[in-house]
């Protein structure tokens, strides 16, 4: 039976029977994820997939169904582990304008970390593909709408909370603290260090804070 790497539901009966799978699942999803981290989704094939899970392509669909349902599962381990930084800083305790500090600041670190993949695995992931892969681009623009959504809402307690300008633009706000974020992953990716990110990260803290409500 010919395996086609695209098609997101071919899974034969014969692959939902047999032994057990005889590998470690969550350990195969990192090995995975780190591929498509790397290479991107179009350009993992399930050749490389495979070599890094250290799987038969025949056991990755029975485990994982398809490509496609293999890389969702790898972008949810990616924000369970990777990405849940983001999101414990922005629901951190604290002025906003020290919230978003620490968020572009600790970016600019993961980013850069030696031994993995630069830059965020979401942030620029799937931004073009073949027709027949438009369903992940989408699933993966809908989680950076979620990112961006984190951002709008936390600009916007601060308006609330009178951190900031009653006249701050909150949606604006978190669309420009996005895309420094994925200029920063991009830069990251073309070899840019920490210390090349970090006035990046600075001079977008600065701009945040030019909304900060004046004391008194």
């Amino acid at each position: 039976m010919t395996i086609v790497e695209n098609d997101a539901t071919l899974v034969s009966p014969s692959r939902r029977r047999g032994r057990p799978r005889a590998f470690d699942r969550d350990v195969a999803l990192a090995a995975a994820g780190e591929t498509f981290w790397r290479l991107g989704y179009e350009g993992a094939s399930i050749a490389d997939l495979t070599a890094a899970m250290g799987i038969t392509p025949q056991s990755l669909y029975a485990a994982f169904t398809s490509k496609a349902d293999l890389y969702r599962e790898a972008l949810e381990q990616y924000r369970r582990e990777e990405g849940a930084a983001a999101g414990r800083n922005l629901a951190g305790k604290g002025h906003v304008v020290e919230v978003i500090g620490k968020l572009l600041r600790a970016s600019a670190h993961e980013f850069t970390r030696p031994g993995r993949p630069k830059g965020c695995m979401i942030s620029t992931a799937v931004l073009t593909c073949a027709v027949e892969n438009q369903a992940i681009a989408s699933h993966v623009s809908a989680l950076r709408s979620e990112t961006l959504a984190l951002l709008e809402a936390r600009f916007r307690q601060g308006i609330a909370d009178g951190e900031l300008r009653a006249d701050t633009d909150a949606g604006g706000l978190a669309r420009f603290v996005g895309a420094i974020l994925q200029g920063m992953t991009v830069q990251a990716q073309d070899s840019a260090g920490e210390a090349d990110l970090l006035p990046i990260a600075e001079l977008a803290i600065a701009e945040v804070g030019r909304h900060r409500q004046p004391s008194g």
